[in-house]
This record gives C-alpha cells, sequence and structure tokens, in this order.
C-alpha cells in the first residue's frame, strides 16, 4: 500500500470520518485500475447511471485532471469507466456505439465499417460487474481496457473525439447523464 494511502486510512480509522470511506474507496479503484495510472493524479466523477426501457444497462464514470474543460474535451487526457450491471454482446455494444456516434457528428461509410470492425474486435461479451475504461489519447485516439487489462485501441482522433461524444457531446442522447459526468467539472 502506498504512504499517502497508509496514512489516509490511518488518520480515517482515528478521527473515526464516515466520509473518509469515500475517499479510500477513489484511492483504492485508482490502485486497482491499472488503466487509470497512466493518469497520474486524474479525479474520478459520480457515478451516473444509464437506464433504458426501465433496465439498468451500466454505471459511467469520468476520471479528469485538474483543470480539465467540456468544451475541448477531445484535447485533453481522460478516462471513462462503464462498469456493466448486465450481461451484453460485445458486437450489440460497438454496434450501438456506431449509432450514437452518427448522432454527435458525421462520418463517412468507411470510416464506419472500419471503426466497427475495430470495435467488434475490441469489445468482448460482458456480464455484470464487467467494466470497459477507454482512456483518450489527444491527437491520437483511444485506448481500451477491459477489467483491468489491456484491449487494445483505436490509432484515430476522429473516432476518439465521436466515441467519447457519445457522452460529453452536447448532442448526446443521455443529455442528463452528460451533466452528472461533468458536474463539478471546469467548463
Amino acid at each position: 500500500m502506498l504512504p499517502s494511502i497508509r496514512s489516509s486510512i490511518l488518520a480515517c480509522a482515528v478521527l473515526g470520518l464516515a466520509s473518509c470511506a469515500l475517499a479510500n474507496n477513489a484511492a483504492t479503484a485508482v490502485l486497482a485500475a491499472p488503466e487509470i495510472a497512466a493518469l497520474k493524479g486524474a479525479v474520478p466523477s459520480a457515478f451516473s447511471r444509464l437506464r433504458v426501457w426501465g433496465f439498468d444497462v451500466y454505471d459511467a464514470r469520468l476520471w479528469t485532471l485538474p483543470g480539465f474543460g467540456t468544451v475541448a474535451f477531445e484535447q485533453q487526457p481522460f478516462a471513462l469507466e462503464l462498469k456493466y450491471l448486465r450481461k451484453l454482446e460485445g458486437a450489440a455494444i460497438a454496434s450501438r456505439s456506431i449509432e450514437e456516434m452518427r448522432r454527435v457528428g458525421t462520418f463517412t461509410e468507411a470510416q464506419e465499417k472500419t471503426w466497427l470492425q475495430a470495435m467488434r474486435q475490441l469489445f468482448p461479451n460482458v456480464d455484470q460487474q464487467d467494466r470497459i475504461t477507454g482512456l483518450n489519447w489527444p491527437g491520437k485516439g483511444v485506448e481500451f481496457w477491459f477489467n483491468g487489462q489491456r484491449l487494445g485501441g483505436v490509432q484515430d482522433p476522429a473516432f476518439a473525439r465521436l466515441f467519447f461524444g457519445i457522452w460529453l457531446d452536447e448532442r448526446t442522447s443521455e443529455p442528463k447523464m452528460r451533466l452528472q459526468l461533468l458536474q463539478g467539472l471546469a467548463k
């Protein structure tokens, strides 16, 4: 255990502070998630739940660095973590992603074919508690992780902008989720 986390846990135990549990859970999540470790100093947003037709699909959370700006989000490193609450096929996740990407921007049929193929190869079938995390690397593209294991990436900044736009663009199909993810962040 890192000294700073060990000392914060000790301080919480001595002081008996209930709110410390939340801070320690966030610190532990950073240690437990190797994909987040690359974003030194990143802090998580609160989880926001996606429900479709009354069914819980996933909890989303955004990991950002201090000074994160929402207007040009694609120009900054960050991570978007999706913790699934039900079984879904990876191919279905890929197809739905393309539909949602089309909502926030335009792309060619050739791009759609390339991106859909890449996502179908990358995205596994998921079950309850599985996590897929996407890391945005400005000017490079997206790196995907599954339950702490690197899956691969799509090296295309246009893909990254539209993919993360599913959650962060003003034209998202889930504006309430967007607001929850961005709550408290710099604009």
